[in-house]
């Protein structure tokens, strides 16, 4: 079942499973998602209780045990797909969490997050979550965003068992929000390239977590020819983004433009300012640009904007 985004479709699944009931979450789990909005929020809003269990940086599976009882609807968790808590940390496995809530006759819902389809370490990423892996742990209902890792555009999906998948369309809330035709339209079509395994080319988030470097740097070394001097290659780093992947980065090569500091601040305003908008970053007195982050077919328009200002008014070696 898909919705208008995931906040929406954690709201509906706690609104139509957990109502009246408790709901048993990590209190390192229990975060603000995009927008300011709260976990416990949500929570308080569908009517079901909150049951925070462990502390902020370590939780164990006895923590559960002891919380659960006759009033016990669920087990939630959420995967902190924006945000990261390193060091003395300690979570239960999803298997022994989906074990214990069907041994107390409650349901376990995993509220994943980003919506990855493809294990990033495959591409030097630290873990990301799957969707196929919450689901064989044995989630009965998996939550994701259909934008982010996914690819797609701005949506709530819910994938699990059939019984509550239909609990969820039944329920008054799902018309408040469904999504619109055209984000359907285009969640299908982003859903097809993944069917047809092509997602690594057609869908962008995964053309620029992919590219080889190799590609990468000819691409930047045909851009710093095209701009010509005081223009080069240097290597840097790709953030993948806090929304998906926090503090994981690619390696990369850049296009580095040099100059004194005000200079390439300003030289940045006017590219961000031009037709087309160009968005570089500035360090270290050099305006950089990344070409994991443009596609191919947009490199003319890139380097048209880049000549117009670089070359009539940028900076100097």
């Amino acid at each position: 079942m898909a919705v208008n985004n995931n906040a929406s479709a954690l709201l509906l699944s706690l609104s139509a499973l957990c109502a009246g009931r408790e709901v048993v979450i990590s209190r390192g789990q229990a975060v603000e998602i995009g927008g300011g909005f709260r976990i416990p929020d949500v929570l308080g809003q569908s009517g079901a209780r909150l049951v925070e269990v462990g502390t902020t940086n370590r939780t164990y599976a006895r923590d559960y045990t002891a919380a659960m009882g006759e009033e016990t609807a669920a087990i939630l968790r959420v995967h902190a797909s924006n945000f990261r808590i390193v060091g003395f940390t300690e979570s239960p496995d999803l298997r022994d969490l989906a074990r214990l809530a069907h041994e107390r006759g409650a349901l376990l819902l995993d509220d994943i997050g980003s919506g990855c389809l493809i294990d990033v370490r495959r591409f030097g990423l630290a873990y990301e979550p799957t969707v196929q892996d919450s689901i064989a742990a044995g989630a009965d209902l998996t939550l994701f965003s259909g934008d982010k890792l996914l690819g797609g555009p701005q949506a709530g999906i819910i994938v699990g068992r059939a019984a509550l998948i239909e609990r969820l369309r039944r329920h008054p809330l799902a018309r408040a929000v469904r999504m619109d035709k055209a984000g359907i339209a285009a969640l299908h079509a982003t859903l097809l390239h993944y069917l047809r395994g092509e997602a690594l080319e057609k869908v962008p988030v995964w053309r620029m977590i992919s590219t080889a470097i190799i590609e990468i740097e000819r691409r930047a070394r045909r851009w710093a020819r095209a701009v010509g001097p005081p223009a080069r290659v240097v290597d840097g780093r790709s953030m993948v983004g806090g929304g998906s992947l926090p503090e994981e980065s690619l390696p990369t090569k850049l296009l580095a433009i040099p100059g004194e500091g005000a200079q390439v601040s300003q030289l940045a305003l006017r590219l961000r300012t031009g037709q087309p908008a160009l968005v570089a970053r500035v360090e270290h007195d050099a305006l950089l640009l990344d070409p994991r982050t443009v596609a191919p077919a947009e490199d003319r328009a890139l380097l048209g904007a880049l000549r117009a200002v670089v070359v009539a008014e940028g900076p100097k070696p």
